[in-house]
């Protein structure tokens, strides 16, 4: 039998893993999931652990839907508010997209600043001003697909069997939180999810729209930071994984409703 064994988010983007007991999903994913990121004071542009691999350290939880709580090593814990939705705007780039979201203020852009090294600002996107997933993968998408920070869709799943063999295949136990899902699935055989097409998870139901493309930041370790001096596990990925167009492991999904998510639920292929 198929079942939700964990369920995660990352309420800033590139930030550390919430285990969560249970979730709302809503039309752009776990809510509170990835609505927060940092970016470059100058450029606007998005800035992750591929880059800053201190970001691995950072916790930020919510403290209901209107104050996060922030900390990291070394740093005076800080909790932001939700800033207004059409005040001091400004323009960010991820990917592909450029889009204008609210600042979260100058005393949380100081915070990473002072932290980080470098001038950067925190913003926050409502839902009003969530991204198109069409705009970046116009193939999979449909016009109504929306998503906040995350790469490029709502969720992301494993299967748990999937990353088993993965550590068998690497020689070494890999955390979860590597590939930073938001669903992970008991009971399949390893690499089931690639064949999904649609899934139910007690009332919810998800579109498997493609495979998630994997890059450097597997080869961090989600608890110290360090990179893997045998780049690892992207390395025995490329070896069974890698097609044309990069290296896959784990599925992306977009939510067809909302609802709310439970470690336990039943998970069930439709197609």
């Amino acid at each position: 039998m198929l079942q939700l064994s964990e369920l995660y988010r990352y309420p800033i983007k590139s930030c550390a893993g919430e285990r969560l007991a249970e979730a709302e999903v809503d039309a752009l994913g776990v809510h509170g999931d990835r609505r927060w990121m940092v970016v470059d004071e100058q450029t606007g542009r998005f800035l992750t652990q591929r880059l800053l691999t201190q970001l691995t350290q950072l916790r930020a939880r919510w403290q209901g839907e209107e104050l996060l709580h922030i900390s990291a090593p070394s740093m005076p814990e800080i909790e932001v508010a939700v800033p207004a939705e059409a005040e001091n705007l400004r323009g960010v780039t991820i990917w592909r997209d450029t889009l204008e979201v609210p600042d979260a203020g100058d005393q949380a852009a100081k915070w990473f600043s002072d932290w980080l090294q470098r001038p950067c600002r925190l913003v926050q996107v409502p839902a009003t001003r969530a991204r198109h997933v069409m705009s970046t993968y116009p193939e999979f998408a449909q016009a109504d697909d929306r998503v906040a920070f995350a790469d490029g869709f709502p969720l992301l799943l494993i299967g748990q069997a999937s990353l088993d063999d993965l550590s068998r295949r690497v020689g070494r136990p890999l955390s979860m939180l590597r590939f930073r899902p938001n669903l992970v699935v008991t009971g399949a055989e390893p690499y089931a999810e690639d064949s999904w097409k649609r899934i139910r998870i007690g009332e919810v139901e998800f579109r498997v729209a493609k495979g998630c493309s994997r890059c450097i930041m597997t080869t961090l370790d989600p608890e110290t930071g360090e990179r893997s001096e045998d780049r690892e596990p992207l390395t025995t990925l490329m070896t069974f994984r890698k097609r044309e167009d990069g290296v896959y492991f784990g599925q992306n999904l977009v939510p067809l409703g909302s609802g709310r998510l439970l470690p336990g639920m039943n998970v069930e292929v439709l197609e």
